[in-house]
C-alpha cells in the first residue's frame, strides 16, 4: 500500500514549494483579504488575469490555475462557507472544499498539495470543527485514493496549529504517515 504523508507546518503558504497550494478564495476568485490576498500579491497580476477567465467559483467547489511567481506550480482556489451557526450546510460545504481540491489535484497529476485553514478567519467557522473536517476528509481520501504523495496543512497562527497538532497526533490510519 502506498502511504501518503501528512505534514503540519506553521508559516506562510505563499513560500511553500509544492505542486499546489490551496487558496481560501472568495467567490469572485479575484483576490481579497487574508490568505486570498497574500496569494494574489505573491503570485502577481497574471494570477488575477487567469482567474477572470474562470468566471468565479461557488462555495465548496474548486478551480485550478498556474502558480506564476509563487514557489508552488499551481493554485487550487476553493470557496469556503461562512459560518451561520451550522444551519446552512456549512459542514458539508467545507468538506466539499477539501474533497474537491484533492480530486482536482489528482486529476491534474499533482503529487503534493498544501491547505490553509479554510473558513476559520473572516468566515468564522469554529476552528476545532473545521480542523476535524479537514483531517477526516484528507485521511479518508488517502485511504481511498493513491494519487497524492503529500498533503501539507499550513497554519499562520498558533491556535490553528495546536488544533491540527492534537488531531494529527491521534491518527491511527495505515494509509497515512504524519510529520510535524
Amino acid at each position: 500500500m502506498i502511504v501518503m504523508k501528512i505534514k503540519l507546518k506553521l508559516g506562510d503558504i505563499t513560500k511553500l514549494q509544492t505542486d499546489a497550494i490551496v487558496n481560501a478564495a472568495n467567490s469572485s476568485l479575484l483576490g481579497g483579504g487574508g490568505v486570498d490576498g497574500a496569494i494574489h500579491r505573491a503570485a502577481g497580476r497574471q494570477l488575477v488575469e487567469e482567474c477572470r477567465m474562470l468566471n468565479g467559483c461557488r462555495t465548496g467547489e474548486a478551480k485550478i490555475t498556474k502558480g506564476y511567481k509563487l514557489s508552488a506550480k499551481h493554485v487550487i482556489h476553493t470557496v469556503g462557507p461562512v459560518w451561520n451557526g451550522g444551519t446552512k450546510n456549512e459542514e458539508a460545504l467545507l468538506r466539499d472544499c477539501y474533497q474537491n481540491s484533492l480530486v482536482l489535484a489528482v486529476k491534474n497529476g499533482l503529487q503534493s498539495i498544501a491547505f490553509p485553514c479554510i473558513s476559520t478567519g473572516r468566515y468564522r467557522f469554529p476552528i476545532q470543527l473545521a480542523t476535524e473536517i479537514a483531517v477526516e476528509t484528507v485521511t479518508t481520501f488517502a485511504s481511498l485514493n493513491n494519487g497524492l504523495d503529500e498533503v501539507i496543512f499550513i497554519c499562520n497562527d498558533q491556535e490553528n496549529y495546536n488544533q491540527y497538532s492534537n488531531l494529527l497526533e491521534a491518527i491511527n490510519n495505515s494509509a497515512v504517515s504524519v510529520e510535524f
